[in-house]
């Protein structure tokens, strides 16, 4: 059960097709994004055109105020060409002059007007298309948090066995959060780039073939130089997101436990524990880092070169007159523009591989099996879909098998059964099967073979959400979230009224310490419920299962962490509120379950033993080596 469906760790393509797919709601806008690039795009590539036209109205003015005014250029094509100068003639016969004019500064400034217009107007579009990405990304993201939350609440018991808290918090923070800034840098800035290669590329082959033809050379070798670069980096992003999540993890155990981790004098492992993850950490994110950084050198290298190669090329053409000095300067330009998006590309390679590995561990998450469907179970088993009107309380376990591992039965051949309104302990040394009986009552996993009945319906018939309505359940681990003593106590319960939320809190001895804080019930307290007393804080979740008022109860060692003093007005409480109602009971004190209506004693996942503290007592076999046991270590 809640075995991971996970993508290879090198699956770049797969995750990012992913990954884009969650765009489709905002199809709409990323169409206006489209558009809006397109002109954006379009002014930046008119806008060298223009400059390169200013160019040589400057250029070919100034040729012709040195010619002798009235004659013509055919004039001075052949006077250049009389002279032996044919490389001038040919210069000549290329510019489009009037001898004596000079150069037209009107015309000039009029086309620089036009060109910083085309660059504002460019400006403001690009903006608005910046506007528009960064709304979509965090509608994308917003979307898969809620995914992940609601994911989360779907899997089964088994995948929190197995998954350290703090690496899935890494999963549903760090690695979302890690999403969203590379969608938001890279989105916009791809499109741009594409969009650009694409624009500049029409307007090189426009201005000249032969030099867009040299320009293109250089493409393959920057594509063939990115790839093979990105494919080895690519397994380092993963490993770096990894090591994060197991930090993370470290990180989280040591803080949590720094209490137990001061008093066993354990700092100096847990140092060095954590050196040892974050020297792990340091490694895989360097060597991410080095080998995608070599992208950006690379593809500044070729770009040169190429540049280098444009530029003597185009002198050439100019000096023969295929070419004038403005397209030579617009196809500089133009080359400069063209190696630009091809090197952002290129440094948004890393950004790309990292994000796209985070959207990987996520979507890993989102894609783990999730519990059973009622449904599926029903379907298996050829039942029908039941729903109990009214709980009578009676439960009873046939023939019953589970274990956590095939290879390793835990719980075989199970069968008993709980009578309405039974106070059932259950006892038995660690590993017998104790909390995974109860644990199986709560379908928090899913039986090898046999079943479970509640009232002689099977329990997997019913939805998980009608079946736990029922149950009442108070841990041996007290959870408490931030909010008011009231807030606590009405968890499980969110409509209660005031007077059945003091009710519950004064059957249940809360409401004696509570007069007692300066703020009462309205009194706020931390997810660890820190300011408040270990037997205080298991009052309130006694208060909070009393409040829900079920028709099962589950304690789990209910009364394992208060003094003695508090554990005899517990017994009180909870004898009230096991009236008419099934309990079952995990103690390892025995002396909490002297009235149980039965016990059962388990070892290895079976029931050795059955029957009341005295019959057990009296058969002088495992509860009685258990009570013998108990009674020696409260002597010493």
């Amino acid at each position: 059960m809640g075995g991971m469906v996970g993508q290879k760790a090198d699956d770049f393509g797969d995750s990012a097709r992913r990954l884009l797919a969650r765009l489709r709601p905002a199809r709409g806008r990323a169409i206006a994004v489209l558009l809006l690039g397109i002109g954006s795009v379009a002014s930046v590539v008119v806008g060298p055109w223009l400059l390169g036209r200013a160019t040589d109205e400057v250029f070919n003015g100034f040729i012709s105020g040195r010619l002798a005014d009235g004659s013509t250029k055919a004039d001075a094509v052949a006077h250049a060409e009389a002279s032996g100068d044919s490389g001038l003639a040919d210069f000549l016969r290329g510019l489009d002059i009037t001898p004596g004019q000079g150069v037209d500064f009107d015309r000039v400034g009029h086309i620089l007007l036009v060109a910083l217009l085309v660059y504002v107007g460019g400006q403001v579009l690009g903006w608005l298309q910046g506007y528009l990405v960064n709304d979509i990304v965090q509608v994308t993201v917003k979307q898969m948090r809620t995914d992940v939350e609601e994911k989360i609440h779907r899997l089964p018991l088994a995948y929190f066995d197995r998954q350290p808290r703090g690496e899935l918090l890494s999963r549903v923070t760090n690695d979302i959060d890690n999403v969203a800034q590379n969608l938001q840098q890279t989105m916009s800035q791809l499109l741009t780039s594409l969009l650009m290669v694409a624009g500049v590329l029409g307007a090189m082959f426009w201005v000249s073939p032969l030099l867009a033809v040299i320009a293109l050379v250089s493409v393959p070798i920057a594509m063939f130089t990115t790839s093979r670069i990105m494919k080895r980096s690519q397994s380092q992003f993963i490993n770096q997101w990894r090591q994060t999540g197991r930090l993370n993890a470290q990180v989280e155990e040591s803080i949590s436990g720094h209490e137990l981790v001061t008093v066993f004098g354990r700092r100096k492992a847990v140092e060095d524990e954590f050196d040892a993850a974050n020297e792990e950490l340091y490694q895989s994110s360097y060597r991410a880092q080095f080998i995608s950084g070599l992208v950006m050198p690379m593809m500044m290298l070729i770009g040169n070169l190429n540049y280098v190669v444009i530029a003597v090329v185009g002198g050439l053409r100019v000096t023969s007159g295929a070419l004038s000095l403005g397209d030579v300067q617009a196809f500089v330009l133009y080359s400069r523009m063209f190696t630009q998006p091809i090197t952002q590309i290129a440094s948004m390679a890393n950004l790309l591989q990292s994000g796209v590995a985070s959207a990987e561990r996520v979507f890993e998450l989102l894609d783990a099996e999730e519990e059973v469907a009622p449904t599926s179970v029903v379907e298996v088993r050829g039942a029908a879909a039941t729903s109990l009107a009214t709980t009578e309380g009676e439960v009873a376990f046939e023939h019953v098998s589970f274990s956590y591992d095939p290879a390793e039965p835990l719980i075989e051949d199970l069968s008993l059964v709980a009578q309405p309104g039974q106070m059932v302990a259950i006892v038995g040394p660690t590993g017998a099967g104790k909390t995974t009986l109860v644990n199986l009552i709560m379908r928090f996993y899913e039986l090898r073979e046999g079943r479970i009945t509640l009232d002689g319906t099977d329990i997997a018939a019913m939805s998980r959400g009608e079946l736990r309505s029922r149950i009442g359940m108070v841990l041996q681990d007290t959870w408490l979230f931030e909010g008011t003593i009231r807030d606590n106590i009405a968890y499980g319960r969110p409509d209660a009224s005031e007077e059945d939320i003091r009710e519950a809190a004064r059957a249940t001895y809360v409401d004696r310490f509570v007069h007692s804080l300066p703020e009462g019930y309205d009194t706020r307290v931390d997810d660890e419920g820190s300011n408040l007393s270990a037997g205080e804080r298991q009052l309130i979740t006694i208060a909070r299962a009393f409040l829900a008022q079920p028709a099962l109860l589950i304690l789990d060692e209910a009364t394992s962490s208060v003094d003695t003093r508090t554990e005899l007005l517990l017994q009180q409480a909870m004898a009230a509120l096991r009236t008419d109602r099934t309990s079952f009971v995990i103690a390892h004190r025995l002396s909490t379950i002297r009235d149980a209506d039965l016990i059962l004693v388990m070892e290895n996942g079976r029931i050795v033993e059955q029957g009341s503290h005295a019959e057990l007592l009296a058969r002088e076999g495992a509860f009685a080596r258990l009570h013998a046991a108990q009674f020696a270590a409260a002597v010493v």
